[in-house]
């Protein structure tokens, strides 16, 4: 982010959004003073000893928020919004795949898909590192990918 930090910052301010997922932020303490925004709070997942797996969420300080689930070894945040009256919460979350992402971390991340489809509304946001997916035909070359399908079609997500 570094240098497209006022960038962001003014995208934000014109378009006045709620939520702002970023993965790969590559961002170390010696960030800390600059990566804050005003409105928002701040939620960071970084990942020590490796660069660049990193993911980042904005959320506006007015919504009533709760975090979520936080289960190693995924690159993911996750925030139950409170809803607003009558309305059902909302569950937001972003997520880093790697492309060499092992079966074992892929099984935590899909569980935590599955937990986060149960609510009435989600927002899944993220970088899944799976090129091959023809979307269109919901087909995939590679076997990681179909099992990322597979997560997609078994939690009805679109």
């Amino acid at each position: 982010m570094g240098n497209k930090q006022e960038e962001l910052e003014m995208c934000v301010r014109l378009q006045g959004y709620d939520l702002i997922g970023i993965t790969e932020t590559w961002w170390d303490r010696s960030y800390d003073w600059s990566v804050g925004m005003e409105g928002y709070r701040l939620f960071r997942k970084d990942r020590q000893g490796r660069r660049g797996e990193a993911v980042t969420l904005y959320v506006n300080d007015q919504l009533e928020l709760h975090l979520g689930m936080d289960e190693e070894p995924t690159e993911s945040l996750w925030v139950r919004i409170k809803g607003r009256a009558g309305a059902g919460d909302i569950t937001a979350g972003v997520c880093y795949r790697p492309p060499d992402q092992g079966d074992r971390a892929d099984g935590a991340l899909y569980r935590q898909i599955g937990a986060a489809s149960r609510s009435q509304a989600l927002v899944l946001m993220g970088d899944f590192n799976h090129p091959d997916i023809c979307w269109r035909d919901s087909a995939a070359g590679h076997k990681q990918s179909r099992k990322f399908l597979k997560c997609v079609d078994d939690n009805f997500l679109l």
